[in-house]
């Protein structure tokens, strides 16, 4: 969906995109920028900081849930709008699920990212494959073992669900 310049949800991408070109500016990482916005206010905002953090996790769209997160005291951004300078990767994907983001808008597109080298389409392949077909083998192992952690976690009084 392509909106007016002119509309509420432009400011937000534009800093989303400003935000790439800052990260990208100071070498943190790919070019990739993303705003949380709850209620019409940007309440956690990032850039990729993938290089400067040695974290392949510090995407654009996960430090800016990050940061949101601790900002409104609360894993869930229910409502919350995630504003991504491209479309977001499966990771990214996958943790605005977790969070309860509401809506995803996105600039620029997963083609456009690979052909600036940000290829993710073997992660989407991968994870369509059954766990032991992957990439990176997956194997089911002393399930028995692990099951009385998740039988703690239900008998908490005090359990919160994600």
């Amino acid at each position: 969906m392509t909106l007016p310049d002119s509309a509420p949800q432009a400011r937000f991408m534009q800093r989303a995109i400003e935000l790439a070109h800052e990260g990208l500016a100071q070498g943190a990482g790919g070019p990739f920028g993303a705003v949380v916005v709850m209620q019409g206010q940007i309440v956690g905002e990032s850039y990729n900081r993938v290089l400067s953090r040695l974290d392949p996790t510090a995407h654009a769209e996960v430090e800016a849930i990050r940061a949101a997160s601790r900002e409104q005291q609360s894993c869930h951004l229910i409502g919350a709008e995630l504003y991504a300078s491209c479309e977001p990767c499966p990771m990214c994907l996958a943790a605005a699920q977790w969070a309860r983001v509401g809506r995803i808008w996105f600039a620029g597109t997963r083609a456009d990212a690979a052909r600036a080298g940000f290829d993710d389409a073997q992660f989407h392949e991968q994870f369509a494959l059954p766990p032991a077909s992957r990439q990176i083998p997956a194997r089911e192992f002393l399930r028995e073992s692990a099951r009385p952690v998740f039988d703690a976690w239900l008998a908490r009084p005090d359990r919160s669900s994600y």
